[in-house]
């Protein structure tokens, strides 16, 4: 006769193989955008709609992949900062209204990097391949002569926090500042928010639990941004947004908590209002008031650079 506890081993077991083959099969497209074949590499809107001033920037990533992203500048002759932006999981055409707001409050250009596998990039997404983009992306601005190259500074929202932030810790020297908009912890801590079940077998260093996960091997594209963060030297602006539907605000409190403790120039503003996407809209002129004397303070001063 098969004991309780047995059924219950075997419940268990069989609740962790199902997670490891969902996992397995599934978690590109739980972390990234699906990427669709024959689908036609094109965008929604462009910079020109907005009457920006941009050019469109073709790069090579380290692995030979093709990349697109636009360079959009303030004025022909903009001496602001540059920020580097790596937005969520969305195509950049979905975030130029954010930019184009953000050019007249911060008076600075903006790099946008379609990740491959998005927009008009070749390729598949994956931490590993994201993470050669971002580093091209840099390399590029790092190398350009019409831009003040001291005030580089790493801007990411959601998943492009967590890709800002390992770009940050690689490049102390090309990186003047990061500054993180409601971004997790990792992935491994989002498997348990998606999906409920996973907290038992999957998560990351933040979790309470002492107890190992079992599945975390298995997750392609951890994204381990709390462990990362501590080992930044730059300054970082954290923005919060308190009705975060998608990820917790707590993860961006443990980050900030992990950053402070060895990093003394950090700032962490919190917006009552501000949901996952909107927190740039609900925040309003209290949002790019901390922005732009976060850059004062931290990048133009140590610069040539004026709002």
């Amino acid at each position: 006769m098969v004991s309780y506890k047995s059924l219950l081993i075997y419940g268990v077991g069989g609740i962790a193989v199902a997670g490891m083959a969902l996992l397995v099969a599934f978690q590109e497209k739980l972390v990234y955008v699906p990427v669709l074949p024959g689908l036609t590499k094109s965008y929604p809107i462009t910079p020109d709609r907005l009457r920006l001033i941009f050019e469109d920037v073709w790069l090579t990533s380290s692995d030979g992949v093709r990349l697109h992203s636009w360079f959009i500048k303030f004025s022909p002759n903009s001496t602001g900062p540059t920020i580097l932006f790596f937005q969520e999981n969305a195509d950049i055409a979905h975030r130029l209204e954010m930019v184009r707001i953000m050019l007249q409050n911060l008076h600075c250009n903006v790099f946008m990097l379609s990740y491959r596998g998005y927009g008009a990039s070749d390729g598949y997404p994956s931490q590993e391949g994201i993470t050669m983009d971002a580093q091209a992306a840099l390399d590029h601005l790092s190398q350009r002569t019409d831009i003040d190259t001291t005030q580089i500074v790493v801007f990411g929202r959601s998943l492009g926090g967590a890709v800002g932030a390992v770009v940050t810790k690689n490049n102390p020297d090309k990186v003047a500042a990061l500054i993180l908009e409601n971004t997790f912890t990792s992935i491994l801590d989002m498997a348990g928010v998606l999906l409920p079940f996973l907290k038992y077998f999957i998560g990351g260093s933040s979790s309470n639990s002492k107890t190992p996960k079992i599945l975390n091997f298995v997750v392609r594209s951890p994204w381990n941004t709390i462990d990362v963060i501590g080992q930044i030297k730059q300054p970082i602006l954290f923005l919060s947004g308190l009705q975060d539907e998608m990820i917790p605000p707590s993860h961006m409190e443990m980050l900030y908590a992990k950053a402070a403790l060895h990093n003394k120039r950090c700032i962490f503003v919190d917006f009552p209002n501000g949901k996952h996407m909107d927190t740039w809209l609900a925040g309003g002129d209290e949002y790019w008031e901390a922005v732009q004397t976060f850059l004062q303070e931290n990048v133009l001063e140590n610069g040539n650079g004026m709002f």
